[in-house]
């Protein structure tokens, strides 16, 4: 047994006891038999639980913001989402990273000062004893310029920029992932604001049929009975109602965290679900990710990054031309000596044969990983968008199957309604009817909903957005008008 059917029950047997406490006892306090007293049964606005009407809008906050469209939620997004500052500041990061290492190629200048006292271990030839004096080292000045280094600088740039490169192809990948959630976020609160809709348009249903069923019995034509099945019926739309009301408010918190605003003010949505036609082949959906996804060319820039490792570690053993000059002036006094030398240093690193081997196999293999890397994320791309493009086609196939379910479940209504007017249905069919009738109508939206989040993820997965005109299905006037209710939006 689900939760809801517990509730259901739990309320049921609530109400019929307390109903049945108000029944009058004796037949001193029975009137005429079609006679109903407030006390029995009470209008259909004060039937628990009670429903205090707000505004769809979260309040409390500093800045307002109203009227919210899916364009405007995400440039909100890109401006305040904390995932994106981040991976714009790896940006910047890697951008220095390049320059430090060009920053070989500029002098490096030194200065040095020192005071120290020396004790001579040997004797002096002159006072046949150990000399103890000061020296002085008032300055030291040294200056240094690396001329060529025979392609490891230019090595070691090109892999940082392909880093950095990496990077900014990362940062593209996080403002699809924000975009898509953002879209997600928006069309998951449109369907909770329609199922919102949907669950006060039963309660409304539900108040005209306790209205309906009291008309009955006051007449004599229907059983008490009735009369507490539609209270009972009434009380768990309202239940059902608060439930649709709490998914907005956390509809409506997931958008503002996807967009970067932990608890945003006083925003609303005007626009409803919409069947956004898209005619996009699978073929065609394969070449724009091929050239648009964001990791499909990162696992390119990977493979060339491992591969100019390999080079960089061939050039270990390579020497280092550099040129050097100093300057330094001190000695016993402060002044007393000076001096200054220049050359040119071709620099040889310290070789171990074997090591450097090692390293170069331990690159080579490295950078075959890459290249298994590269193709199975190119491989799980090519997955993320069919399964994503097939989903998207159930469910644009769908849409359809669910309208017409809706229609019919609509007709299957207003038939039982007709019957119930006149006398001839029951509670019971009409209760069926009008659970048929909302779950259709759920069911349509959902698959609305879930057309455009598939929409929204194959829009991630190719990396790039899908722009069609916007068509609404029709739902006709017609469909619109229930007997005996007045005519509400569906």
């Amino acid at each position: 047994m689900n939760l809801k059917k517990t509730i259901t029950i739990v309320i049921s047997i609530f109400l019929l006891q307390n109903l049945t406490n108000k029944i009058p006892q004796t037949k001193a306090e029975v009137t005429d038999i079609g006679e109903i007293k407030k006390e029995e049964y009470p209008a259909g606005r004060n039937v628990v639980p009670i429903i205090e009407e707000k505004p769809l809008v979260i309040s409390g906050g500093v800045e307002e913001i109203h009227d919210v469209s899916l364009d405007r939620c995400i440039r909100i997004a890109l401006g305040n989402n904390p995932r994106i500052l981040a991976s714009m500041q790896d940006v910047f990061a890697a951008d220095a990273r390049v320059k430090e290492i060009w920053s070989s190629y500029f002098p490096q200048f030194s200065w040095q000062s020192a005071v120290s006292r020396i004790r001579q271990l040997q004797l002096s030839d002159v006072f046949r004893e150990n000399l103890v004096y000061n020296y002085f080292l008032l300055g030291q000045i040294s200056a240094s310029q690396m001329l060529y280094d025979f392609g490891v600088t230019q090595n070691q740039a090109t892999i940082r920029k392909l880093d950095k490169e990496g990077y900014k192809v990362m940062l593209a990948a996080t403002v699809n992932d924000v975009v898509c959630d953002v879209k997600k976020a928006y069309f998951n609160l449109q369907y909770s604001l329609m199922a919102k809709k949907i669950a006060q348009d039963t309660v409304e249903r539900y108040e005209a049929f306790y209205e309906q069923a009291k008309a009955f019995y006051k007449s004599g034509t229907s059983p008490k009975v009735d009369v507490t099945i539609a209270e009972v019926n009434l009380s768990d739309s309202k239940l059902m109602y608060i439930q649709a009301e709490n998914a907005v408010n956390i509809a409506m918190a997931k958008l503002s965290n996807s967009m970067g605003l932990p608890y945003s003010s006083r925003y609303k949505i005007s626009d409803n679900l919409r069947y956004t036609p898209c005619d996009l082949k699978l073929e065609e959906a394969i070449k724009i990710a091929q050239e648009s996804r964001p990791e499909f060319k990162l696992a390119d820039i990977r493979v060339e990054e491992a591969r100019q490792n390999v080079k960089l570690m061939k050039k270990t053993y390579f020497p280092t031309l550099t040129i050097e000059g100093q300057y330094q002036i001190g000695g016993r006094h402060l002044t007393s000596n000076y001096g200054y030398n220049f050359g040119g240093y071709l620099n040889f690193p310290t070789i171990n044969g074997y090591l450097i081997r090692n390293e170069v196999k331990e690159a080579k293999a490295l950078y075959s990983k890459e290249e298994a890397t590269s193709l199975n994320t190119k491989n799980n791309i090519y997955l993320e968008v069919q399964q994503a493009y097939y989903a998207m086609e159930e469910n644009k196939n769908s849409i359809p199957v669910a309208f017409l379910g809706m229609k019919q479940a609509k007709e299957n209504y207003n038939l039982s309604y007709g019957r119930y007017e006149v006398g001839v249905g029951n509670p019971v069919e009409l209760k069926e009817a009008q659970s048929q009738y909302q779950d259709a109508l759920l069911k349509y939206h959902n698959t609305l909903y879930h057309f455009n989040v598939s929409k929204a993820e194959l829009e991630k997965y190719i990396g790039r957005n899908i722009n069609d005109e916007q068509v609404a299905l029709d739902l006709g006037e017609k469909h619109n008008k229930k007997p005996g209710l007045k005519n509400r939006k569906q």
